[in-house]
C-alpha cells in the first residue's frame, strides 16, 4: 500500500500517492512544483492587495473624520485662546498675556505629540499576509512520514 505524498494541492487537485509521483519524470514534477509555487505567490499577492484595500478604506474614512474634528477643534482653540488673551489683558500687559497663552499651547502640543508617538507604535500593518508568507518555507520542506511497517 502506498502512502499519500501530499494532501490537496493548491489548485484543489486530488491526493497523489508515492507510486503516482514515481511514475512522473523529473521535468513533470518540477513543472508541477513551479506551477504550484506560481499559484501560491499569485494568491499571496491577491491577499495582500485585498488587505491593503480594506485597511486603506478604513484609514481614509478615519483620516477624513479626524480632519473635520481637527478643524473644529482648531476653531474652538483659536477663539478660546483669543478670549483668554483678552481676559488676561485686563489684569496685565497684553504682551505677557499673549506669552502665557503661547506657553499653555506649547504644553498642550507636547502632550499631544507624545500621545501620538505612543499610538503610532501600535500600527499593525499587513498581519495576515505577513503570517501567510512566513509559512511558505515550511510548506516547501519535505515531511518524513512513517510507513506502517516502521513501528
Amino acid at each position: 500500500m502506498s502512502t499519500p505524498t501530499q494532501a490537496v494541492g493548491l489548485d484543489g487537485g486530488s491526493t497523489r500517492t508515492a507510486d503516482e509521483v514515481r511514475g512522473n519524470s523529473l521535468g513533470e514534477l518540477l513543472r508541477e512544483v513551479t506551477t504550484d509555487l506560481s499559484t501560491l505567490m499569485r494568491q499571496e499577492v491577491e491577499l495582500a492587495k485585498a488587505e491593503i484595500r480594506q485597511e486603506g478604506r478604513r484609514a481614509g474614512k478615519a483620516a477624513g473624520l479626524f480632519g473635520g474634528a481637527g478643524f473644529g477643534g482648531y476653531m474652538v482653540a483659536l477663539f478660546l485662546s483669543l478670549a483668554l488673551w483678552a481676559g488676561l489683558s485686563n489684569v496685565m500687559d497684553g504682551g505677557w498675556a499673549g506669552l502665557i497663552v503661547a506657553v499653555i499651547w506649547a504644553a498642550i502640543a507636547a502632550l499631544l505629540y507624545s500621545t501620538a508617538k505612543r499610538h503610532a507604535r501600535r500600527v499593525r500593518g499587513l498581519t495576515r499576509t505577513s503570517d501567510s508568507v512566513q509559512r511558505i518555507p515550511d510548506a516547501l520542506k519535505p515531511t518524513r512520514r512513517e510507513s506502517p511497517d516502521e513501528h
